[in-house]
């Protein structure tokens, strides 16, 4: 594995991260098919033993048991100083007030119950999950800020929101001397381009790392357009996701036709488009089976041509922003 730094941090990460919402006990959570911890630690421990050094998880997943499953996992795999450890805040942990948001009193409590549920004295990275339009942004960023001086996280990043938001917020962090964030966590793929619009742009200017979520589109770039899968089937949020259907099957049928041509899966051409761009960091990357890390670390090695590229990118009509 080769390494690089994340953004226009000095922080070494490996090219994929690992995403952990797959990882939770199922009756903790929403989410049917996630995977109790006895199926988790041989994936999680598969992506370390090829390199993998990146995790991203969140409070919210499986109620704060992929955190614990995460977290006791790489305290037995890893050396805590050589991984980067990345969760989130903003989602509903508890009903009754203060139960979610960013308002400070959320934010100082979420960072504590993640850190034990972790089992680490800090994360590598704490992000915004979204944006939330109840608190104002300048009580979050300074709560985050004093998060990170008090050596609770390394760096501070955001997730899904529009670009004038992003935007907002960096320049209030620099009037305001807080701690910046450092990265982008976006949904994007080859079936849902639109961050290319502005937030890339964005990114790109001020030297943010990206980090696309769904870089597989939820497993639809990845087979055949009306396969079906327990996910698929179960997975509510991801129903909203992708509705311009003539236009994405023709996406993904050009994924399937050069995967063929190339002789390689599917998943590792869509992974290899994403990670081609310049502003992106780390597609994360969710697997629930062995194949599905095998196929990520494979796409690190596969470069696309530009007619290939053009190819994939053909088909491509503008979507209804999806994901925040």
């Amino acid at each position: 594995m080769d390494y690089i730094k994340l953004g226009n941090t000095g922080l070494d990460i490996s090219p994929l991260a690992l995403g952990c919402m797959t990882y939770g006990e199922p009756q903790r959570g929403p989410h049917p098919w996630t995977l109790p911890e006895e199926q988790s630690r041989p994936l999680i421990r598969q992506a370390v033993e090829a390199g993998i050094n990146f995790f991203d998880t969140a409070n919210v997943y499986s109620n704060g048991s992929s955190e614990e499953i995460v977290g006791r996992a790489l305290a037995e795999y890893t050396r805590r100083d050589e991984t980067v450890i990345a969760t989130k805040v903003h989602g509903v942990m508890r009903p009754g007030p203060n139960g979610k948001g960013l308002s400070r009193k959320a934010i100082f409590t979420e960072i504590d119950a993640s850190l034990k549920r972790l089992g680490t004295d800090y994360v590598d990275l704490y992000q915004i999950h979204r944006w939330d339009p109840s608190t104002p942004i300048e009580e979050t960023l300074e709560a985050l800020h004093d998060v990170v001086k008090a050596g609770k996280a390394r760096y501070i990043g955001a997730s899904s929101m529009y670009a004038w938001q992003f935007s907002k917020a960096l320049y209030l962090q620099q009037l305001n001397g807080w701690t910046r964030f450092v990265t982008m966590q976006d949904h994007y793929n080859l079936i849902y381009r639109e961050e290319e619009r502005e937030m890339y742009p964005l990114c790109e200017d001020q030297k943010i790392g990206v980090l696309p979520w769904s870089p597989l589109a939820r497993g639809k770039l990845t087979r055949d357009w009306d396969e079906k899968t327990n996910r698929s089937e179960t997975d509510e949020f991801g129903k909203t996701l992708y509705t311009t259907e003539d236009s994405d099957k023709a996406v993904a049928e050009a994924v399937r036709v050069i995967a063929e041509r190339r002789g390689v899966p599917r998943a590792q051409v869509a992974l290899a488009w994403v990670s081609a761009n310049s502003v992106v960091s780390a597609p994360i990357v969710g697997a629930s089976k062995a194949g599905h890390l095998e196929d990520a670390v494979a796409s690190l090695q596969l470069t696309l041509s530009a007619d290939e590229k053009a190819e994939l990118e053909a088909a491509y009509v503008p979507h209804p922003v999806a994901g925040f």
